[in-house]
């Protein structure tokens, strides 16, 4: 199993760095119970690479099921497990490419109540002259704010006591892994979903009112993107003063990759005459000026390939320019909430106990149904904010 065998070396890169800085204590764990478990052991992290290795071994079929049967029902063992395949999970969320992040601005929150964010708009125009004995124009500030609130996401994923006596252990292997892809994809979604609808630019993000539709609607080529970069160029915030930004990040679908790809990547770039500059005259008689591609550098390219199923009209034509979300008031928050930055998941604890006493295999299942259930939970939110730092296309030319 690859996830294993990585996270196998990274705990033992995590182990000599802990002991180099705490000797054989610390280890960094997300459960209360393995945080007090660490607390009263300092040779959690030896354990944990250790167990890590054991399930390797059972899962490569070095040794019997039993082994891991027999592990299950100790004090410890199932502690250790736990936190293995927590590892896997946040592997896999970890992998999963999250473009968005390079255009969205991102916060935690303290609880699922609805959190503000204030801003404040005024006092940044230009000063003007003031006069020899004249009075200092006055100026005001406008206040306003944007709210939104995180939500809980997740799922439970069952299986029988049957399963797991049938040696297949797929389940217990690929349910972190599939978790983890799913949390991350969940937030790529949701991201897509602030800027984009079914038609394509999300309609109450991108208005004429907001100046941020690119005129025509032009496809994705060298004049229709040098367009955006100038309408984007020209955005203004509520002074009238223009809105600077070192970096644009173009947004495109999957269909859209090649075309921006090529743009970008082109040594050269020939660009329809737009002034007194002297340049070359094509087939139908237009002006054209053949320069160095200077959108090399200033522009990052980030492929969303929610796109065309957020966008189930236009998703494979829009596209869109966003500014640097360090620059001025981001255009999207998404937020987290504090203390649970990443999904989370879990074991039910079996109900059952054999007349016998004694703690029970989890994997033998609850009272009723020999059953036993993995969840995921994941808690996150965001909102749109200031339309003034994107523009974008839908593609059509129209």
């Amino acid at each position: 199993m690859a996830e294993l065998l990585e996270l196998i070396d990274t705990l033992k890169g995590e182990e000599a760095s802990i002991q180099s800085l705490f000797g054989s204590e610390g280890a960094g764990m997300r459960s209360s119970t393995a945080i007090q478990e660490t607390k009263r052991r300092g040779d959690y992290q030896k354990r944990l690479l250790e167990a890590t290795q054991f399930v390797n071994e059972v899962f490569e079929g070095k040794r019997p099921l039993y082994h891991f049967q027999e592990a299950m029902s100790t004090d410890d063992f199932p502690l250790l497990f736990g936190d293995v395949l927590d590892r896997v999970l946040l592997g896999n969320y970890m992998d999963f490419p999250k473009t968005w992040e390079r255009y969205t601005k991102q916060r935690t929150v303290r609880d699922f109540r609805s959190v503000s964010r204030f801003f404040v708009d005024g006092g940044e125009s230009v000063l003007t002259e003031v006069k020899e004995q004249e009075l200092y124009p006055g100026s005001s500030l406008s206040e306003g704010r944007y709210q939104y609130s995180v939500l809980k996401y997740g799922r439970f994923m069952p299986f029988s006591w049957e399963t797991f006596v049938n040696d297949d252990l797929d389940a217990l292997r690929d349910v972190p892994a599939r978790f983890g892809k799913a949390a991350a994809r969940s937030e790529a979604k949701f991201v897509t979903g602030l800027f984009a609808d079914s038609t394509g630019p999300h309609g109450s993000l991108y208005t004429g009112g907001n100046g941020n539709v690119i005129t025509a609607n032009p496809a994705l080529d060298i004049a229709g993107l040098v367009t955006g970069l100038e309408t984007l160029a020209n955005q203004v915030d509520a002074d009238g003063e223009p809105i600077v930004t070192d970096l644009v990040h173009l947004v495109v679908p999957p269909a859209l990759q090649i075309t921006a790809q090529n743009i970008m990547n082109a040594t050269q770039l020939r660009i329809e005459q737009r002034g007194g500059f002297q340049g070359t005259v094509d087939s139908v008689g237009k002006m054209e000026l053949i320069v160095a591609n200077w959108m090399t550098t200033g522009l990052v390219l980030s492929v969303d390939p929610y796109l065309p199923i957020v966008s189930t009209s236009n998703g494979d034509t829009s596209w869109y320019l966003f500014a640097n979300p360090e620059s001025g008031r981001p255009v999207m928050e998404f937020g987290k909430l504090r203390g649970h930055e990443t999904p989370e998941i879990f074991m039910k604890s079996p109900n059952a106990r054999r007349i016998g006493g004694g703690d029970i295999n989890p994997l033998d299942g609850d009272f009723e149904r020999d059953g036993f259930q993995y969840k995921v939970r994941h808690v996150f939110g965001g909102a749109r904010m200031d339309p003034a730092g994107t523009v974008a296309s839908d593609g059509t030319g129209s």
